[in-house]
């Protein structure tokens, strides 16, 4: 993140005399450096402009532009320079120097088990024993060509092994990929509904719910910002009695084992600058969803939601960036396990930290305006390892306005006050992007309802 991009275009000819805006540049070769792991044609493959091509002058910047974020958005880089140069009036020499991540971390893990650390901190009494401890291996790159292999065991709160391998190119041509992954997961307590658009948890010595999922993913990769996506999964989840009896909803019917296959295809066409905190660009998600494929299968689902996102430079240090997402499933009874509304993933109004509001449907809108405090890259020669000798950091002050729509036909049963009328949250923030695309958020948000508080939030990936 924040890359700088390199352009000698101001010398073109050996005279010294200036290219025209409309004059036709050949670019003679394209020469990537600092890639010590990194296959070659992984970087090349994000690279618009290539070896033999004529472009025009005026277009030059812009297309190397793209080409330096389409680079770093792969994630496999500290930095990424594209510098074009000039060899005569004529031809061009296109440069790539980048700094390769440390791609292999074995960590300890310990996080919190709740949707998100305000819910932990406000609602939870800061109970340490709703933790999650463990090791998580992430393997990046582990052949060169941007696979990746995630190997998780952990325990506390919830119990979790995942073993998951992607490759995001299978063929010559650098379109198609394949993924496949195993999961398995205990719990002694779980939230087993909600009521009054909270979580309600039930806690046990013995095990309340066990899920078992398998899964296997072909992507497809035509040009440089679509992306298409076919997921086969299967699903197995059991529960306890007493969940059942407590709610018979929770899986349908009193209900202690659900089964079935989903298949689902996601569309994504993503042209933003960074993946981790963009300010320019455009971000579309289009995704239908089938659960259970067979008469057989325990639970008979469908679901369509898509999501846009527009990020805005407004002109000096002022960004701004506008969210709508939506989603309709039924049919109208569904297992409280698979009925999600707002709360539970990005999809949530700033404000309504600490609530969920279950539905089969919803919308969001989401509006947010930064101005850029700070944003600064520093080298660090003291340190030895090159992977990490590189700290980036930058600083923003945001406005947010949210409104969404929650339908549940099931609000009355769940006692929800949320449900089925327009929400709102507006407040004021601090952003703050550093390290390994590591982003966090401090927020001073005011709901419909009234309340205050200030809520935290953060996200990374490695």
């Amino acid at each position: 993140m924040f890359l700088s991009i390199l352009f000698c275009l101001s010398s073109f000819g050996s005279t010294g005399v200036q290219a025209s805006a409309d004059s036709l540049v050949v670019v003679r070769s394209v020469v990537v450096s600092g890639n010590h792991k990194t296959r070659e044609r992984i970087i090349l493959r994000e690279m618009e402009v290539k070896s033999g091509d004529t472009v025009l002058t005026r277009q030059l910047t812009e297309k190397l532009a793209w080409d330096q974020r389409k680079i770093s958005n792969t994630n496999l880089f500290v930095t990424v320079d594209v510098t074009a140069k000039s060899i005569d009036e004529q031809q061009i020499d296109v440069e790539v120097s980048v700094k390769e991540r440390w791609y292999f971390f074995a960590i300890p893990t310990f996080f919190l088990a709740d949707r998100n650390f305000n819910e932990w901190w406000y609602e939870r009494g800061r109970d340490l024993r709703r933790t999650i401890y463990g090791a998580r291996l992430y393997y990046k790159n582990v052949t060169g060509n941007n696979d990746r292999l995630r190997a998780i065991a952990e325990f506390g709160f919830l119990r979790r092994f995942d073993l998951a391998y992607s490759l995001p190119y299978v063929d010559k041509a650098q379109k198609t990929g394949l993924s496949v992954g195993v999961a398995y997961l205990t719990n002694k307590e779980i939230a087993y509904r909600s009521a009054l658009d909270k979580l309600v948890y039930l806690k046990g010595e013995e095990l309340l719910r066990e899920r078992f999922t398998a899964s296997a993913s072909l992507t497809r990769r035509n040009r440089f910002y679509s992306f298409h996506r076919l997921d086969l999964r299967y699903s197995n989840t059991t529960i306890a009695d007493t969940v059942a009896r407590l709610n018979p909803d929770y899986l349908l019917d009193s209900k202690t084992r659900q089964r079935f296959l989903q298949l689902s295809y996601t569309y994504n066409y993503d042209r933003r600058d960074n993946v981790a905190y963009p300010l320019k660009g455009k971000w579309l998600t289009l995704s239908a969803s089938r659960l259970g494929l067979l008469p057989t299968d325990d639970l008979q689902q469908t679901e369509l939601t898509g999501s846009l996102t527009g990020y805005l430079p407004l002109g000096g240090r002022f960004y701004a960036s506008h969210f709508i997402s939506g989603k309709i499933s039924w049919p109208e009874r569904q297992p409280y396990a698979n009925l999600r509304g707002l709360g539970y993933t990005n999809d949530f109004i700033r404000g309504y930290e600490l609530y969920v509001i279950d539905g089969q449907q919803y919308g969001i809108l989401k509006n947010t305006w930064r101005y850029q405090l700070l944003n600064i890259r520093k080298h660090l020669k003291w340190i030895p390892v090159r992977q990490f000798s590189t700290i980036p950091l930058a600083v923003y002050l945001t406005a947010f306005g949210d409104v969404g729509y929650v339908r549940n036909s099931m609000a009355v049963e769940y006692k929800s006050r949320l449900a089925n009328q327009w929400q709102y949250g507006t407040g004021i923030g601090l952003d703050v992007v550093t390290f390994y695309n590591a982003v966090f958020q401090f927020n001073y948000a005011l709901n419909r309802l009234g309340q205050t508080g200030f809520y935290f939030s953060y996200f990374y990936e490695l």
